[in-house]
């Protein structure tokens, strides 16, 4: 009888990926969150995050962790303590303002801290790489 040992199964988070890997996850995971899903007949997009967002109470903690996820990855790639604080007052924010019934839900859908934040991290990464306008100015895409 073959039997695994639990050496065979392994869990990457993140130390094998290569930079752009990292980026494209997190990017991802962005999309997914804000604007992965349209509303049929209109170009409203939202994501996960108002979906997940109308569960009362632990919908906006889950949210936000996920969205503090993407910041830890943004600093891991090297992200100054600015654009980090930035980040987390986009994701302060969303949290606030989503927590409130419904209308956290409409701030949510049109806020996008996640695409603000990936924008952010964007611009950092084209001016370190030398391609891009100062990471301090750069708006959401």
């Amino acid at each position: 009888m073959n039997r695994s040992t639990a050496a065979e199964f392994s869990f990457s988070f993140g130390n094998s990926l290569t930079r752009e890997q990292r980026i494209a996850r997190i990017d991802a995971l962005a999309t997914l969150m804000d604007t992965a899903l349209v509303i049929p007949g209109t170009q409203v997009r939202f994501g996960l995050d108002a979906v997940i967002g109308l569960v009362p109470g632990i919908g906006d903690v889950i949210t936000t962790l996920i969205s503090l996820f993407i910041v830890s990855e943004a600093r891991a790639l090297g992200a100054p303590p600015l654009v980090i604080a930035r980040m987390i007052g986009n994701v302060a924010l969303d949290g606030l303002v989503g927590a409130v019934p419904l209308a956290g839900d409409a701030f949510d859908v049109a806020f996008r801290a996640n695409r603000r934040n990936m924008a952010l991290l964007r611009a950092y990464l084209d001016k370190v790489d030398g391609r891009g306008a100062p990471y301090w100015r750069e708006s959401a895409r």
